[in-house]
């Protein structure tokens, strides 16, 4: 028993009546196991910060509330954790929202803005402080499913086999990009080619494609792409922040003791600035790898990407489908925006 379990019993015993006190021991000893899908291959980077997530969960519990964490594909492929945990396969996932735009559009905002918000800070600031987080609940609920928060981290770089050094040189490019940045590069000009992740490398390799996204800098340092693209272009303004999500079932949440779900948004979130921190000290280090590897760093410049931003408003109004939800959250991030001076 924790010693905020025996202050309970105390006083419970104090006032003569044990039994009042008993509901509340009750529910903190309550033993609840979940199974968790993670968006990430086990031994990467952010596979080791679920882990984090699921013992620090445990920690706040007393060892009481544990999940059980699977790495992608693991229990079902990717593409089905979405309908696997709405059916209650299993009760949490982790997931990059802007795999389901197609079906709510409101999810290619809540995951990535391209040329959108520029620190990671600001993206958390619009989740945390001014109602995305209830806009991006709204969205799940539609599917039976609760978004409990969100890990937002930075940049996806550019990898490219031919120097380009301002974003009007990526017109008529032939460039792998994906949702919503496939959508707002292609208004810019690029010649969009939509590609599995897998096979980025060897499309850089034989020139099927002249530039890439693919994944954020070490990943793509651990794929060998600095062997066959000797250009990075920052900052990554396909995705220049980034926000996968905690996702449950709406029925197994709800079940929870408050205790539990007040556990899982605590480390949620201590979650997301630890590995925000981490990738800023590990992109510092494996850019120096990039540089023996003679791959060139392209930075583009501000004021370059602030007046393409302009332009890709009418992108994400475009990409909204005319949907209220997704309306709604365009236009909360166009405000918050405008009044950060971004637009």
């Amino acid at each position: 028993m924790t010693e905020v379990n025996r202050r309970r019993l105390l006083v419970g015993t104090a006032f003569g009546g044990a039994a009042l006190a008993a509901p509340a021991v009750a529910q903190a000893q309550e033993t609840v196991e979940w199974r968790m899908q993670a968006l990430w291959d086990a031994g990467t980077t952010p596979y080791e910060f679920e882990k984090k997530f699921v013992d620090r969960v445990a920690e706040l519990t007393d060892g009481n509330f544990k999940i059980n964490l699977f790495s992608a594909g693991q229990l079902v492929p990717a593409n089905q954790a979405f309908d696997a945990v709405r059916a209650g396969a299993f009760e949490m996932m982790k997931t990059f929202d802007g795999y389901e735009a197609g079906k709510i559009p409101a999810f290619a905002f809540t995951s990535t803005i391209p040329f959108g918000f520029p620190d990671p800070d600001q993206y958390e600031a619009w989740f945390y402080e001014l109602g995305g987080l209830d806009l991006a609940r709204e969205a799940y609920a539609k599917a039976g499913l609760f978004y409990i928060a969100p890990t937002v981290y930075g940049e996806e770089p550019v990898h490219s086999k031919i120097k380009m050094e301002s974003i009007a040189d990526m017109a008529g490019k032939k460039g792998r990009f994906v949702g919503l940045a496939a959508a707002v590069m292609g208004d810019l000009g690029v010649a969009v080619t939509p590609m599995a992740t897998a096979e980025v490398y060897t499309a850089l390799e034989k020139g099927l494609i002249d530039f890439a996204d693919r994944g954020d800098l070490t990943a793509n340092y651990e794929a060998g792409l600095g062997e066959v693209a000797k250009y990075i272009i920052l900052p990554g303004v396909h995705q220049p922040t980034t926000a996968t999500s905690y996702v449950a079932n709406q029925a197994a949440y709800q079940s929870l003791p408050d205790d539990y779900k007040a556990a899982l948004a605590v480390a949620a979130r201590e979650i997301s600035g630890s590995l925000r921190q981490h990738i800023i000290v590990q992109n510092t280090e494996v850019l120096k790898k990039y540089k023996e590897q003679e791959v060139e760093i392209i930075r583009l410049d501000e004021s370059d990407v602030a007046t393409t931003r302009a332009k890709a408003v009418e992108s994400w109004k475009k990409a909204t489908k005319g949907d209220d939800l997704a309306t709604r959250v365009v236009d909360g991030q166009i405000e918050f925006m405008t009044s950060l001076g971004l637009i």
